[in-house]
């Protein structure tokens, strides 16, 4: 009997020992690794933009009643310090804010999801929204209410068109409140797929564990699966002169190989941090030489020098994992600048 207790009270302690561990992951684990989390398991570019770190890098003190104008100047102003491009928002902003109910000034974050099957903007509210409104906003802007509460309220071409101003993606719209998530997408049935993943009921996002943990808490960020980022950073998007000047800069650097995943972030001090991850420690050790060299260099495709919208700073090789810090010149787009190719040093 005593050997029974015995083991029964190891067993709890295990037990609890692991819920405690999951609990502190949990905790400890960022706005954007839980959004990626809920995120359609086929993406593989990823935008993100942490509006509510945003506003208050700016000094905006906006909520979902705020003057129209103080949006613009916001809105304004996340432009200028290039802290908007990742956002699929912006041309809609002021609609949203006045129409819906929602918008830039008031959610807490946006994640702008795209794959080959389609694309969904996921915005997470605050416990203060008011959800009634906004459906009562939907209804009289002429979506159709679905007859499930987390079903797709029906917009498409005519209702956009009726209110003018708004991307397309905002076609049609889901709202989730019990995970206090607003979906949009201009596709019904990939907005459907996309609900289905955040509520858990979907494949997750695999691969870019690594890339995100490093990005830590960016205000924005491009994230791409490798096999993404390599299309579409390609120099192979590069007139016939820059691709032969990109080869023999590579040539000139050393090895480059391809990387399994990629994220440029603005991280909280306005400096970026660009995270590459590789299939082994003795690729990203080789890279951190090779890619340094052509990130210190001339940007072919882009125009002049990397050292004219950058300073390159730490770059670390730590496992699998390639880091590289980027202090932006003052008045640069360097976000909006490189998370398109071609980019010579994200080259694969």
């Amino acid at each position: 009997m005593t050997t029974a207790v015995g083991v029964l009270v190891v067993a709890l302690v295990v037990t609890a020992a692991v819920v405690g561990v999951r609990w502190w992951r949990e905790a400890h684990r960022t706005d954007l690794e839980r959004a990626l989390d809920l995120a359609p398991g086929d993406g593989e570019r990823f935008s993100w933009t942490d509006w509510a770190a945003v506003r208050e890098e700016l000094g905006a003190d906006l909520s979902a009643d705020s003057p129209q104008d103080e949006v613009v100047d916001f809105m304004g102003e996340g432009y200028d310090a290039d802290l908007t491009s990742a956002s699929a928002l912006p041309e809609s902003a002021q609609q949203l804010h006045v129409q819906y109910g929602f918008s830039p000034a008031s959610v807490d974050w946006e994640l702008f999801s795209q794959s080959k099957a389609g694309a969904v903007v996921m915005l997470h509210l605050p416990d203060a929204a008011d959800w009634d409104g906004i459906a009562d906003r939907l209804r009289r802007l002429g979506y159709r209410e679905p007859d499930d509460e987390d079903g797709v309220w029906l917009g498409g071409n005519d209702t956009l068109g009726r209110i003018g101003g708004v991307t397309p993606e905002l076609s049609y719209v889901s709202l989730l409140e019990d995970e206090s998530l607003i979906l949009t997408s201009d596709a019904k049935a990939y907005l459907e797929t996309a609900v289905d993943s955040a509520v858990g009921d979907g494949d997750p996002v695999e691969g870019l564990d690594e890339v995100v943990g490093a990005s830590g808490e960016p205000l924005s960020a491009a994230i791409y699966t490798g096999a993404q980022a390599c299309a579409a950073l390609s120099m192979g998007q590069a007139d016939p002169d820059d691709e032969a000047e990109a080869d023999r800069l590579v040539a000139k650097a050393g090895e480059v190989d391809p990387f399994t995943a990629y994220a440029m972030s603005v991280q909280p001090d306005r400096d970026l941090r660009l995270a590459l991850s590789f299939e082994t420690d003795d690729q990203a050790r080789r890279n951190a030489d090779s890619r340094a060299a052509l990130a210190a260099g001339p940007a072919p495709g882009q125009g002049g020098d990397f050292a004219d919208r950058f300073t390159l700073g730490d770059v670390e090789a730590d496992g699998t994992l390639l880091t590289m810090e980027l202090a932006p010149v003052e008045g640069t787009f360097v976000l909006s600048d490189l998370s398109t190719g071609p980019v010579l040093f994200a080259t694969c």
